[in-house]
């Protein structure tokens, strides 16, 4: 049962951070965490420059980030629904703070991999914790999975950008970006101390570490629905953020960094602004529109790589970054309400172990297409597919809304289940 930390004598003797501040510390922290997983894309291109490997083995480096990540969602993603979410936060800063320096001293492809595989732990152990936390503070009834939702998408869109722009004019583009991130996470790690705590240890911790995914019995139908349109914005994602500087510099011929950058910061910034604005909308008729204006987008970007236009490019990213957020935050709002609080942290590592296996199984399959496909062809097929599983979600969402719409009331008006726990069903509207 969730309690605060304010009547527990262990609260009294440490003052804790008000609601609303520590909310917002979370969501700093997610953001900060999303930005240094995008920070190594614009060096992608600098890396096998220096040390001469192939697309393959850049997917492979990219693709290890999220496959760790999804191990530590399956592991330790509930883990904070039995200890707390303050220790298994700390323990994620400390990791990652030990990934930046990992990338800090990375001279060859090993050290890069062994950075990555700590930084998906850490991120993997703190998403699940930081998701249910949002949701559990939240000061609004919409803010908890708009953070969650809007957070992930404004830091790829800052570490990305941020990155490439150290990369193109300050001093030591491999290392100014992770000193930078190195001295951030020790500071949040000692403000997250202070955060109060709304989960009351209870016994299971460790049997929640087996390897499993759990999605509550209400939100199996809602969850199965959704999955189409989780893997396809996170596909399109993980497209971006492995090979968008290559398809910048090997299709579209501009050689800047920072244009490397700006690529991924213009869907996942586009993603970020467009979840904002709908916020206030029925998730079921965000996710569907969302997964409409992705297809949308993707076609554009398509078409801009037939043609070698920079700025259709550009123009069919921001598009569909704007499908990607929108469809993403009606997917998660949509599951958001049909978990209690001890539930919270386990149904959303089992969105997120969607996501990232679609955000690194299919970059790691365009890698090996590369060296035989040529980039153009890959990405044209890997957008193809995006689109067919985009419109996938457009019908499976209309046709459950129809459904919906049709089914007769309930025997003497009782409510469906997902109804029943207005607390809940507040907390994601």
């Amino acid at each position: 049962m969730p309690t605060d930390d304010r009547a527990t004598p262990a609260a009294r003797a440490v003052r804790r951070l008000p609601r609303t501040a520590g909310f917002w510390l979370l969501g700093t922290t997610l953001l900060v965490f999303m930005a240094a997983s995008s920070a190594p894309s614009p060096l992608y291109v600098v890396y096998q420059h220096r040390w001469g490997f192939s697309a393959t083995t850049l997917t492979a480096v990219f693709a290890v980030y999220a496959l760790a990540l999804l191990v530590a969602l399956l592991t330790v993603g509930g883990l904070s629904d039995f200890v707390g979410r303050r220790p298994v936060l700390i323990a994620a800063l400390l990791a990652e703070t030990l990934a930046m320096v990992l990338f800090l001293t990375a001279g060859d492809v090993g050290t890069l991999l062994a950075a990555r595989t700590v930084q998906g732990l850490a991120t993997g152990a703190a998403t699940g914790a930081i998701s249910a936390g949002l949701v559990d503070l939240q000061p609004g009834a919409r803010l908890g999975p708009l953070v969650n939702s809007v957070s992930p998408t404004l830091g790829l869109a800052a570490g990305a950008l941020g990155s490439g722009s150290l990369v193109e004019y300050a001093p030591a583009p491999t290392a100014l970006v992770y000193a930078l991130l190195t001295g951030a996470f020790p500071v949040l790690a000692a403000a997250v101390a202070f955060l109060p705590e709304l989960v009351s240890p209870r016994p299971g911790a460790l049997a929640s570490l087996r390897p499993r995914a759990a999605v509550p019995a209400v939100a199996r139908g809602p969850f199965l629905a959704a999955v189409p349109c989780l893997i396809a914005t996170w596909a399109m994602g993980g497209l971006y953020l492995s090979l968008g500087g290559s398809l910048s510099a090997g299709v579209l011929h501009v050689r800047s960094h920072l244009v490397g950058g700006l690529v991924v910061s213009a869907l996942t910034g586009a993603g970020a602004v467009a979840s904002t604005l709908v916020r206030d909308r029925a998730p079921q008729r965000v996710m569907i529109a969302g997964a409409a204006v992705l297809a949308g987008g993707t076609g554009l970007t398509l078409l801009a790589l037939g043609l070698t236009s920079t700025s259709l490019f550009f123009l069919g990213t921001a598009v569909a970054g704007c499908g990607f957020g929108t469809a993403f935050i009606g997917a998660f709002r949509s599951l958001a309400a049909l978990a209690g609080p001890a539930e919270r942290a386990e149904l959303f590592a089992s969105v997120y172990v969607v996501s990232y296996l679609a955000f690194s199984v299919p970059a790691v399959v365009a890698g090996l297409a590369v060296p035989s496909l040529g980039l153009r062809a890959t990405a044209t097929v890997y957008g193809a597919v995006v689109i067919a599983l985009a419109l996938t979600a457009v019908l499976s969402g209309a046709v459950r809304s129809r459904t919906r719409r049709s089914a007769p009331p309930a025997v003497g008006g009782a409510p469906c289940p997902a109804a029943s726990r207005p607390a809940d069903r507040r907390a994601a509207a």
